[in-house]
């Protein structure tokens, strides 16, 4: 069965955070469902649908940006009261806007994270979560990393509290009262839970999870350890999961799963007889999609899928047909129905031109007096900086309220562009000289009109940090920029792992010297990716790594006065060698460092290398063949006489060509990487072998495995 939904849009309020949208219960059996909503302003607006038209049922005045909203009451009963997170406040309003709770939090940070059940509060800052009843302080917990989202199982069926944190750390933790009970790894960085079903299945112990980088997955959590049901890849590299629910939008007795992404891709997830998940539907959107709840709001009778994006747009998927059959009669009845809209479209379009005109008329007047005071508009960036463990690249995604007009990149560390299929805009490097002013790239992105979301993808070299900015500027008078600053760290191709081989051959690098904990761990923030800028608790502690390129790893673990670092890659100890000694001699520390170097670890590490370097140069013979062979099949008129390999490349020639067009630099990266390991090997014997790099080049170019490394076994 195939899903028709046509989209309609319903409202538009404020910049909205995550899962700042809830329908509200109907009140009777057939009516339609109210809409509450809280934005990034402030305002909680709840509004319902009638004769297509928004009809506002309580608006509160602007405050703090809120950053969640969830429904509650009394367990057994109907979950209508409506619960607002904004700054380190929780406020509560009945379904009528009547305020009945203002309780100002412990909690030194903004709310991040929140849950409700009956009298039960669970509230995250960045890494504290904390537990009320009744607004008084019960449980409190100091996660390792970042909290994304907080869910309870529930209590009715459980009968007993069992919170569950979502962490930046690619981790699950599961809780009783103050207490670790034991934590889940998951494929990614996860970004929101959802209780299976709405209300945790039929054993309230299964829980959906989406993750940062794409991935749904379904954990049944039970007593003693977790049991994955199952998990969806996101083979079509679409965007984050912002948002999940359960809502049988299909219409055929099950709960489907609705999810929402950072890329403004709504999906239906249904299942097969197997129990297994199956795409359904799929819909895009120009913007990321905040919150999402399935119901009945716009005509009774009629599900749809309810979603808010980033800018704050109310709409439906609605399966209510766009186009109806009917009779002459009825035919009438509607187009009447239709020009009316139409003419009170077109007077409230007229009304806000004359109102623009007039404001522009009165900004120029007062921009022209004396005790003029400029006025700079203020506008919000919804940015993200990550790195794909696919292609080792970063994604650095900017997402602003209004059209995009042009971005500027700017970068003082060597960086590829590499192409983005989504990204529309046009773009043109300047020419940069990196030796007086540090720039090694300045790229303008000129946007298409109407854009408000830019995706861009960069690769780095590990061994060079620095600063990527990016430079935006929105469709807005007077002309206005914002500049955002992301770092490029020392290790930037590292992801944190949580499984480390011991069985590899390993480089030691160990370092002891007058430096605390804290400022060795400021050190490792400072060159790897996914460390959580706070310390953890404790004495020491250790962090696992995978080099997303080469998928070579490094155990760090570090106390006070002392820190050891493990790695099957030379390059890897010698760059945090480098940098270490760096970053003490800045803060007047002495170090003590030695080293344990395994000459069989460049042997691995090439092993590594090689399949990738191999398809790398046989995708560029096969693209440099591409031309030739297309001149002689003009030439011949078929391509019958040339043997099935150069048959194969003709056939393939687009794919390849876009493929090869898609990794520039690839070649070369290997290459350098390559290089890095030769030099590093012998720097660590006090040898320096540059004079040989460019020998070292010429048997790359004419590449065998076994040459390569008799050369670096010989020198």
């Amino acid at each position: 069965m195939e899903l028709q939904l046509n989209r309609v849009d319903y409202l538009q309020v404020g910049v909205t955070a995550q899962k700042t949208m809830r329908l509200l219960p109907a009140s009777g059996r057939r009516a339609t469902q109210k809409v509450v909503i809280g934005d990034q302003d402030g305002v909680v607006t709840c509004f319902g649908i009638k004769k297509s038209e928004a009809v506002p049922v309580f608006k509160t005045l602007p405050g703090q940006k809120i950053s969640r909203l969830e429904l509650g009451g009394a367990i057994g009963t109907v979950q209508e009261k409506i619960f607002v997170a904004s700054g380190s406040e929780v406020r509560g309003f009945t379904k009528r806007g009547k305020q009945f709770l203002s309780f100002e939090t412990n909690l030194t940070e903004s709310i991040r994270a929140m849950h409700v059940s009956g009298s039960d509060l669970f509230l995250c800052a960045s890494y504290i979560y904390n537990h009320y009843c009744d607004c008084k302080d019960q449980h409190y917990y100091l996660s390792g990393d970042k909290i994304s989202d907080v869910l309870c199982l529930p209590v009715e069926k459980l009968e007993k509290i069992t919170p569950i944190l979502a962490c930046q750390d690619r981790v699950l933790r599961i809780l009783e009262g103050s207490d670790l009970v034991y934590d889940v790894e998951v494929p990614g960085p996860p970004s929101v839970l959802a209780l299976n079903d709405g209300d945790g299945g039929s054993s309230g112990e299964e829980l959906l999870y989406g993750t940062s980088d794409g991935k749904i997955g379904l954990i049944h959590i039970a007593r003693d350890s977790p049991v994955p049901k199952w998990e969806i890849f996101n083979e079509k590299k679409r965007g984050g999961i912002l948002c999940i629910d359960n809502f049988d939008i299909m219409g055929d007795g099950v709960k489907d799963i609705l999810v929402g992404r950072d890329d403004g891709t709504v999906e239906v997830y249904g299942f097969d007889s197997a129990g297994d998940p199956v795409l359904r539907y799929d819909h895009t959107l120009t913007e990321s999609v905040t919150s999402i709840q399935g119901g009945c709001v716009g005509k009774e009778g009629y599900d749809e899928i309810v979603l808010s994006t980033y800018s704050g747009w109310v709409s439906g998927l609605t399966t209510e047909p766009t186009h109806r059959e009917a009779g002459p009669g009825q035919e009438l009845k509607m187009s009447q129905e239709m020009q009316t809209k139409i003419t009170s479209l077109r007077a409230e379009l007229e009304q806000l031109q004359f109102k623009v005109v007039q404001e522009r008329e009165r900004y120029q007047h007062s921009s022209q007096s004396t005790t003029a005071v400029s006025a700079v508009p203020v506008f919000s960036i919804n940015d993200k900086f990550t790195l794909n463990k696919d292609d080792a690249s970063y994604s650095l995604i900017l997402e602003v309220q209004m059209a995009i007009d042009n971005v500027l990149i700017q970068s003082d560390v060597p960086v590829d562009l590499l192409d983005v299929d989504k990204n529309s805009a046009v773009v043109s490097f300047s020419g940069c000289d990196s030796e007086p002013n540090g720039n090694f790239l300045l790229a303008t992105y000129r946007c298409q009109a109407n854009t408000t979301r830019l995706e861009l993808k960069i690769r780095s070299i590990e061994g060079q940090y620095g600063t990527l900015q990016a430079y935006v500027t929105p469709r807005i008078q007077p002309k206005t920029c914002q500049v955002r600053q992301y770092q490029i760290k020392p290790l930037s191709l590292h992801q944190r792992s949580h499984v480390f081989d011991q069985d590899r051959p390993m480089n030691v690098l160990s370092l002891t010297g007058q430096f605390s904990f804290a400022e060795i761990h400021s050190w490792m923030v400072f060159c790897l990716p996914e460390v959580p800028e706070k310390p953890p608790v404790g004495e020491d502690v250790v962090f696992y790594f995978q080099n997303t390129f080469l998928d070579t790893q490094l155990e760090c673990s570090y106390r006070k006065g002392e820190g050891v670092f493990k790695s099957d890659n030379i390059s890897t100890i010698s760059i945090l060698k480098d940098v270490l000694s760096k970053e003490a001699t800045k803060r007047k520390i002495n170090l003590n460092i030695s080293y344990d170097i395994n000459e069989d670890s460049v042997g691995h590490t090439l092993t590594m290398i090689h399949p990738k370097l191999e398809y790398q140069l046989l995708l560029a013979k096969k693209v440099h063949l591409i031309d030739a062979l297309k001149e002689l099949q003009v030439h011949e008129g078929n391509t019958n006489f040339l043997i099935p390999e150069y048959r194969c490349i003709l056939e393939e020639a687009e794919k390849l060509q876009d493929e090869y067009k898609k990794q520039p630099a690839h070649l070369e990266r290997l290459y350098g990487m390559i290089t890095d390991l030769f030099i590093d090997k012998f720097k660590f014997k006090g040898t320096n072998v540059k004079s040989k790099v460019p020998l070292l080049l010429e048997i790359l170019d004419n590449y065998d495995q076994s040459t390569l490394m008799t050369f670096f076994d010989t020198q």
